[in-house]
């Protein structure tokens, strides 16, 4: 079954730290993927906060969310996408989502409000 929703770094870590629009994230679990490049910015923000990092890991797989692997497909989405979102500071996590959710035909769902205006795929932004 093809996932419709593909979430950001920042939809995650809102659901994690209680922010505005977790309710929009929350929601779209059951039905969403997540890079592997989006968990090691997650784990990475977690890792920060002295965060036990297992049990972060054992949240990812609790709620159910479907972790893809980075793959050259992406990687090469990834570059092709730089042009067009360097103006708007997109960081490689950014783009390993889009590319994820290109590859997918899925939704990109992300906190930050400057995707917007990009005309890649779907975008949702949860606040």
């Amino acid at each position: 079954m093809n996932k419709r929703f593909v979430l950001d770094s920042s939809a995650v870590l809102a659901v994690v730290n209680s922010e505005k629009g977790k309710e929009n994230v929350e929601s779209k679990f059951p039905d969403s993927l997540v890079s592997s490049v989006n968990v090691a910015e997650v784990l990475t923000k977690l890792a920060e906060r002295n965060v036990d990092l297992n049990d972060a890991i054992d949240n990812f797989l609790h709620v159910g969310l479907d972790v893809r692997d980075f793959d050259l497909a992406q990687a090469l989405k990834c570059a092709e996408l730089r042009p067009h979102t360097k103006h708007l500071g997109l960081s490689l996590g950014d783009r390993a989502c889009l590319a994820l959710a290109i590859q997918e035909n899925a939704t990109a769902v992300t906190a930050d409000r400057s995707w917007a205006n990009l005309d890649v795929c779907g975008i949702e932004v949860i606040r």
